[in-house]
């Protein structure tokens, strides 16, 4: 029996699915190709290839993307702001694996965020 597929309406909460062009994720982020391809080269964002080689954006790049723009926005240089949220990133990801670790050494289960 072949693996079952993914119907074409679970992408829509896919937050991983890339959906958007490189001109629609600009435009919703109300910016340029340019700057979206500059997180590319400070490796904050990797988008998907289609099949003719055009990037393609996830909802979860683009949040991304937009945090990147805010801190731009704010002065910050972009390789600057691009390291910034690598470093949120990394600290939100040590501080879960802490309350998991700390649960585990007093024998309660951790909270989780919705």
């Amino acid at each position: 029996m072949p693996p079952v597929s993914p119907r074409p309406a679970d992408n829509f909460d896919d937050d991983d699915y890339p959906a958007y062009t490189m001109g629609r994720a600009a435009e919703m982020l109300a910016t340029t190709p340019a700057f979206l391809r500059a997180l590319g080269e400070h490796r904050l964002i990797t988008p998907l290839r289609s099949d003719g080689g055009h990037r393609r954006y996830s909802r979860y790049q683009l949040r991304i993307a937009a945090r990147a723009r805010e801190l731009v926005d704010e002065g910050t240089p972009i390789e600057a702001a691009c390291r910034i949220i690598i470093l949120e990133d990394q600290l939100e990801e040590a501080q879960r694996i802490n309350e998991q670790l700390r649960a585990q050494g007093d024998g309660t289960q951790p909270k989780t965020s919705a």
